[in-house]
């Protein structure tokens, strides 16, 4: 079989979006990292807020005979993946899922590791895991199962303190470890390109704070991993609906 039937289903890298042009080079470059891992395999941009093409356009773009994976480039289920995403999904029901976000994962361990040594900290250092931030409970409960798997790796403290929304604020998390008698606050940013928040956390009064997590060869594997479970998910779809065709014409 040759054409868009027999295509690999569209994997859609689902950014936030930044008005930084670094950021968007990271983002762009995490893109080209993924078409360079899987030769043929078709990678679109996406954004959920300040860049374009919107979500729903790229959702609204893909044809009718080919399927496509949404991969949210994001670490925690908050508002984009809960209203912004599942809002696109929507509009291709069964020819268009979406996976899981990149965190919290094991895997994001080993590189929190690597950027805390990459910015000086030390084995004891307090730390603060510093999340974008959300309203959304979903998104609290994920970044509180990255601490407690960044504090099974460190030998020091370790809490979480937003960037942008919820409480504790990364400068209120900084405070408090200082006041308990921290000589060193380390914030560890939970956020996957530079940008606005990022700047955020180099305010937050830390003794250091470690880059983004991208680029890194490790989220490529995350990405991938992640689109090959919604592309298992998009064959269990076919797979139903190929039961109910074969039921309604043997009835």
């Amino acid at each position: 079989m040759t054409g868009p039937e027999a295509a690999a289903p569209i994997l859609i890298g689902c950014a936030h979006g930044t008005r930084d042009p670094v950021g968007q080079a990271v983002v762009r470059g995490l893109l080209d990292d993924l078409r360079a891992a899987r030769p043929g395999l078709d990678v679109r941009a996406a954004f959920v807020d300040v860049q374009t093409p919107t979500i729903d356009e790229v959702v609204a773009g893909v044809l009718d005979a080919r399927t496509a994976v949404v991969v949210p480039l994001l670490l925690s289920a908050g508002f984009h993946v809960q209203v912004d995403i599942a809002r696109a999904m929507r509009q291709r029901p069964g020819s268009v899922v979406a996976a899981p976000t990149l965190g919290p994962d094991e895997r994001l361990v080993g590189l929190f590791l690597d950027r805390l040594a990459e910015a000086g900290a030390r084995p004891g250092d307090a730390l603060v895991l510093a999340p974008a931030g959300s309203s959304d409970a979903r998104a609290t409960a994920q970044a509180t199962a990255m601490l407690t798997m960044l504090r099974e790796a460190w030998s020091g403290p370790a809490v979480l303190g937003f960037a942008a929304a919820g409480a504790p604020l990364a400068p209120e998390s900084v405070a408090a470890l200082r006041a308990g008698g921290a000589e060193r606050v380390i914030v560890a940013s939970y956020l996957m390109a530079p940008g606005f928040f990022q700047e955020r956390l180099r305010a937050a009064g830390a003794d250091a704070v470690t880059e983004p997590l991208a680029p890194d060869p490790r989220l490529v594997e995350l990405v991938l991993d992640r689109y090959d479970s919604g592309v298992a998910l998009l064959k269990g779809h076919a797979g139903d609906a190929s039961a109910l065709r074969s039921v309604s014409q043997r009835d």
